[in-house]
C-alpha cells in the first residue's frame, strides 16, 4: 500500500517498551512495516509559539498535499499519449515516492534545524507559494496553447455537435460537388457552400503547424539546450544522501542535470518533475515538522518522544492496526480510553476499537492521491 502513518510517542523506558510492543503484535499479525522516522530537535521557543504553529503548518500541510496533486495531474495532461509512464516521472530526489518517505532525513543544508521554528516554516511557506505562482503561469501557456489549437482544430474537421448531429466542413472538387449534394441529401444531411479563400486557408494551416509544433516541443524538446548553458531554468542544487538504493543519483548532481540525462523532454514536463519533486520533498518535512510540534505540545516539555513510520500491509488490516496502537498506548489518555472499552480485540490487555481515538501523535499521509 502506498499509505503511511507517522506516530509519535514519549521517549521514557515506559513508552519505548510500548514501542516495541507495537513492532511485535504488527509484526507477528503482518500488519505493518514499521521503521523510526528521524526528526531534529528543534529550538522549541514558548508554548504559545508552538500552538500557533501548529495551525499554521496544518493549513500549510493541506495546502502543499493540493499543490503536489495539481503538479501530478499536470505531468498526466502534459504526458498525454504516455500517461503509462506518468508514476515514472513523479520522483522525489531522484527515487520513488515510497523509497522517500521510508528514507526520510531532514535535509539540514535546505531547512537548518538551529534556525527558530518560525523561520523553517517560512522557508517552506516562500517555498511552496513560489512553486505554486510558478505552476499556475506555465499551465496557463500551456493551456493556451492547447485551446487555440483545438479551435483551429474544429474549424478543419469537426466545428460543434449535440446530441442530434454534428456540423462539419468538407473540401471538395468541383465536379463531385452535385453528386455530393444528392448523396447528402438522400442520407438527410443539409449542405451549405460558403466561400473559399485560399490565403486564410493557407494561413491557418500554417498556425495550425506552428502551434501543433510548440506544443510538441512542450514534451519532446531535446535538452541539448539547457546543457549548454540555457538560462531557462538555473541550477538547482539537491543534497543528495545515498541510502543503499542503487537506483538513487550521485552526489552533487543538479536538478537540471538528472532531469536532461534523457532526451525528448520538453520544458514544460522537465519544470513540473524538478518542482513536484521539490514541492514533495517539503510536503514530508511538513509532516516532521506537525509530529514535532503536536509531540512537545502533547508529551511536554523537556523534549523526548520517538517517532515511527508505519505502512499498513493492505488495506483490510487497517482496523486492526488501528485497534493495536490505540490499546498499545491507551495509557497515554486513560481518561478517555475509559469510556472507549471494547471486547473485539482478543490479544490480552489490547482492547481498545475506536477509529476516532488517537491516544498518541497521528498524521496520515496517502501516496495513492497522486496515483
Amino acid at each position: 500500500m502506498s499509505e503511511f502513518w507517522l506516530i509519535s510517542a514519549p521517549g521514557d523506558k515506559e513508552n519505548l517498551q510500548a514501542l516495541e510492543r507495537m513492532n511485535t503484535v504488527t509484526s507477528k499479525s503482518n500488519l505493518s512495516n514499521n521503521t523510526k522516522f528521524a526528526i531534529p530537535d528543534f529550538k522549541v521557543g514558548t508554548l504559545d509559539s508552538l500552538v500557533g504553529l501548529s495551525d499554521e503548518l496544518g493549513k500549510l500541510d493541506t495546502f502543499a498535499e493540493s499543490l503536489i496533486k495539481r503538479m501530478a495531474q499536470s505531468v498526466v495532461e502534459v504526458m498525454e499519449d504516455a500517461k503509462g509512464k506518468v508514476q515514472e516521472n513523479l520522483l522525489a530526489n531522484g527515487v520513488d515516492l515510497t523509497s522517500f518517505v521510508t528514507h526520510f532525513e531532514w535535509d539540514m543544508a535546505k531547512y537548518p534545524a538551529k534556525q527558530p521554528l518560525v523561520s523553517v516554516v517560512d522557508t517552506l511557506t516562500k517555498q511552496l507559494a513560489q512553486i505554486e505562482t510558478d505552476l499556475k503561469s506555465r499551465t496557463a501557456a500551456y493551456n493556451t496553447l492547447k485551446t487555440n489549437l483545438e479551435n483551429l482544430e474544429k474549424k478543419s474537421r469537426l466545428i460543434t455537435e449535440d446530441k442530434e448531429g454534428g456540423l462539419f466542413t468538407v473540401t471538395l472538387f468541383r465536379k463531385v460537388i452535385d453528386d455530393f449534394k444528392t448523396k447528402a441529401k438522400e442520407n438527410k444531411f443539409t449542405v451549405r457552400e460558403f466561400y473559399y479563400d485560399e490565403k486564410e486557408i493557407k494561413r491557418e494551416r500554417e498556425e495550425m503547424t506552428r502551434l501543433l509544433s510548440d506544443k510538441k516541443q512542450q514534451y519532446q524538446t531535446s535538452c541539448v539546450a539547457l546543457k549548454k548553458g540555457s538560462s531557462t531554468f538555473p541550477d538547482h542544487k539537491v543534497k543528495v544522501t545515498p541510502l543503499g538504493n542503487p537506483d538513487r543519483p550521485a552526489a552533487g548532481h543538479t536538478d537540471r542535470e538528472r532531469e536532461c540525462e534523457g532526451e525528448g523532454e520538453g520544458p514544460l514536463l522537465r519544470w513540473l518533475k524538478v518542482n513536484f519533486s521539490e514541492a514533495f520533498i517539503a510536503w514530508i518535512h511538513i509532516k516532521a515538522l506537525r509530529v514535532f510540534v503536536e509531540s512537545v505540545l502533547r508529551y511536554g516539555l523537556p523534549v523526548n518522544f520517538q517517532a515511527v513510520l508505519l505502512q499498513p500491509h493492505k488495506k483490510s488490516s487497517t482496523k486492526r492496526l488501528r485497534e493495536v496502537l490505540n490499546s498499545v498506548f491507551r495509557h497515554l489518555d486513560e481518561v478517555a480510553a475509559a469510556s472507549l472499552l471494547d471486547a473485539s480485540v482478543e490479544i490480552p490487555g489490547l482492547q481498545l476499537n475506536n477509529q476516532d481515538y488517537f491516544p498518541y501523535v497521528y498524521f496520515h499521509i496517502d501516496l495513492s492521491l497522486l496515483d
